[in-house]
């Protein structure tokens, strides 16, 4: 019978922890591991990642090119495939798409394509939408409303 007193770790989940600088006898005394001197040697001595030595470092060698427009707005791509689990006559927004899971967060803006096929009237208030996309929430008998 197991009881609280004779408790014990399944075999081979504990290793024992490597005893470093304990005296040349223990396998690990001296330079406990690191060698003789150099930066990795000493305390607090660590080399960034991104260190290449010396060497002029990857990301100053590769050119760079093109313009990145600080104020580019980045959708959350919804399609009308997605939207086949919602209720007929539901309110199709940020807040219910979110609640199920078909986008991460709430604060991005999302835009709806026209991929797959939909037969639920919806009433859909996205930030954007394609015209296919409109069309098919249209002919379904839904209303698509831009915010």
């Amino acid at each position: 019978m197991i009881t609280l007193s004779n408790l014990t770790p399944a075999p081979g989940s504990k290793k024992k922890v490597k005893r470093l600088g304990r005296g040349n006898a223990s396998g690990q005394g001296g330079t406990a591991g690191r060698g003789h001197k150099g930066q990795k040697a000493r305390s607090g001595g660590k080399v960034p990642s991104w260190f290449e030595g010396g060497q002029m470092p990857i990301y100053r060698r590769l050119p760079k090119r093109g313009f990145k427009n600080p104020f580019r707005t980045e959708y959350a791509v919804v399609n009308i495939k997605d939207l086949a689990d919602f209720e007929a006559g539901a309110v199709v927004d940020l807040a219910s798409l979110k609640l199920a899971g078909k986008i991460r967060t709430s604060e991005t803006a999302v835009k709806l394509l026209a991929h797959g096929d939909i037969e639920k009237a919806l009433n859909v208030q996205l930030d954007k939408a394609s015209q296919a996309a409109i069309e098919k929430i249209q002919k379904a008998g839904g209303t698509f409303v831009a915010i």
